[in-house]
């Protein structure tokens, strides 16, 4: 008998409810009233402050987990950063992904300077565990300045066309941004980003790489792991 709790415990609706409108939100350029009028053409009434809900209270658990189970990444990183603004106020996304384009992780900041590459280089080496083989960015000077001081080594590579995969990265959240018509705060910003770049990347397959039947292969495994990260395996 399974010991580990359910954490759709004490909700009204079942699990492949929440499950599925959880997924709409992060795996489309979807409103939260537009899940909620899809759901309400399968016949479920749930309003969009509920589904705001459960993305909070479910979307960061399911995107940690997704991270936990992904295949090792890359040794190729390149990193990218747009400036978002917010309140008025300009911000800068920082964000890395490998040669496969899975995203290794993002931060919000206020500043593009050494001290804020720094930051991000800090929060890409705990969470991976190991230093890149190369690193591709554009020839903002900070990159140069923070590898140098932390001792990065493996080769770098300063370009503004060898960094196409990780000015790419960024289009989902230019089109999620304008869609919110801008985030609230910082910390929103970072919060719904780490969830939705976790779980919109997951369902990524590069699919022009690939055969119709290696695709629809790779679909079914990511599906998968989406219902054992999600709890749906345990529940069903």
């Amino acid at each position: 008998m399974s010991t580990t709790p359910n954490p759709y415990r004490g909700f009204r609706f079942p699990a492949a409810i929440i499950n599925e409108a959880v997924w709409l939100y992060h795996c489309f350029s979807l409103s939260l009233r537009e899940v909620e009028l899809i759901l309400a053409a399968r016949g479920v009434e749930v309003s969009y402050e509920t589904i705001r809900e459960w993305g909070l209270r479910f979307g960061r658990e399911f995107a940690t987990t997704l991270k936990r189970r992904r295949p090792q990444s890359g040794d190729k990183w390149l990193l990218d950063e747009v400036f978002i603004r917010i309140r008025g106020k300009q911000h800068y996304l920082w964000r890395a992904v490998d040669q496969n384009g899975v995203v290794l992780d993002i931060l919000v900041q206020s500043r593009r300077n050494t001290k804020a590459a720094k930051r991000f280089f800090r929060k890409l080496l705990k969470g991976l565990r190991y230093a890149p083989r190369v690193l591709v960015t554009d020839k903002l000077k900070s990159y140069a300045a923070a590898t140098k001081d932390l001792k990065l080594g493996g080769e770098h590579r300063q370009s503004r066309y060898l960094n196409n995969a990780g000015e790419v990265s960024h289009q989902p959240t230019r089109r999620r941004e304008r869609h919110m018509k801008r985030f609230k705060s910082a910390r929103h910003a970072q919060r719904f980003l780490s969830t939705h770049s976790a779980i919109h990347n997951h369902f990524q397959l590069r699919r022009h790489l690939i055969s119709a039947a290696e695709y629809r292969a790779a679909r079914a495994r990511a599906f998968a792991t989406w219902r054992e990260a999600t709890g749906l395996a345990q529940t069903a």
